[in-house]
């Protein structure tokens, strides 16, 4: 028994020796690669209009550009060149949606957020087709963050929550410590905004959003939806044989994407004086590979 005993060690000490040498496939595999999608917002960045063409700011309207806290966007899709229609390049993720308020919407209960130089979502390598990729397509759902307006000659800080995506059902959703209870559909330019411990809510007119696509031309998007499409400037090639993370920021505009209509001349968002939201569509994207 006591030889018994002896092999019996040596052979479990044999099995921690190998397991610490460098032969990869022992014991344990390596942790494969993934994909990962970030978000940064910059205000810098330039602004542009539907077709993807620099855009400046009407006569009679104001703009300012926002501090974007967080974004959910529904769906992101890699996009093979520029004769890619929508739906036939590689689609990298596709959000949650429901019927529970009537028309196909996105469930902005089952949401996933984001914020500045954060982390959206991280796929598996593995679940990517190899291939090479020049435009990404985001079609964007919700964001939210702060804006300088005007009440009682006072400048206040508040919080504006947008809806961008074609269709969105809500139950409720919190807005800086505010609960605003919707209980059902909206479509695409519902906001609501938040300050100082009050709340209200509006419509942006059909159409009114900003959806920039470069792609116009060749890869049209449907109108209502919010598909914002940028373009890698060196492409992304998928190989399938990655041993590393592949990063993907996706930088968006935010560049005076806060737009009303004015009523007092001053550049100042002033909603007790009747001026209206009328755009809180993101101004570009610009894809990039790495942090």
């Amino acid at each position: 028994m006591k030889n018994l005993n002896t092999y019996l060690l040596l052979f479990i000490a044999l099995i921690v020796l190998s397991c610490n040498s460098n032969d990869e496939d022992c014991c344990a595999n390596p942790e494969s690669p993934n994909l990962v999608i970030k978000f940064k917002f910059d205000p810098t960045q330039e602004r542009l209009d539907n077709v993807g063409q620099p855009s400046t700011i009407p006569d009679g309207n104001a703009a300012q550009s926002p501090s974007v806290n967080r974004m959910s966007a529904n769906y992101i899709e890699f996009a093979p060149n520029a004769f890619t229609l929508l739906g036939e390049g590689e689609i990298i993720f596709a959000g949650d949606e429901t019927t529970d308020g009537g028309d196909n919407a996105i469930n902005f209960q089952n949401a996933i957020f984001a914020g500045n130089n954060e982390t959206f979502i991280t796929v598996p390598l593995s679940d990517v087709s190899a291939g090479s990729y020049e435009w990404v397509r985001v079609s964007l759902a919700y964001q939210e963050g702060e804006i300088e307006f005007l009440l009682n000659s006072a400048d206040i800080i508040g919080t504006i929550g947008s809806f961008v995506g074609y269709n969105t059902y809500i139950t409720s959703f919190d807005l800086n410590g505010s609960t605003i209870d919707v209980n059902g559909n909206r479509l695409q330019g519902f906001w609501a905004f938040e300050a100082l411990g009050f709340s209200t809510q509006g419509q942006a007119p059909e159409g009114a959003v900003t959806v920039p696509n470069p792609l116009f031309d060749t890869s049209p998007i449907p109108q209502g939806s919010c598909v914002v499409t940028g373009q890698f400037e060196n492409g992304l090639t998928i190989s399938g044989n990655e041993t590393e993370d592949v990063v993907v920021t996706l930088y968006f505009s935010v560049n005076n994407s806060f737009e009303w209509i004015e009523i007092n001349a001053d550049g100042k968002f002033e909603s007790s004086a009747g001026e209206t939201l009328v755009d809180m569509g993101l101004r570009g994207l610009i894809p990039y590979v790495g942090n």
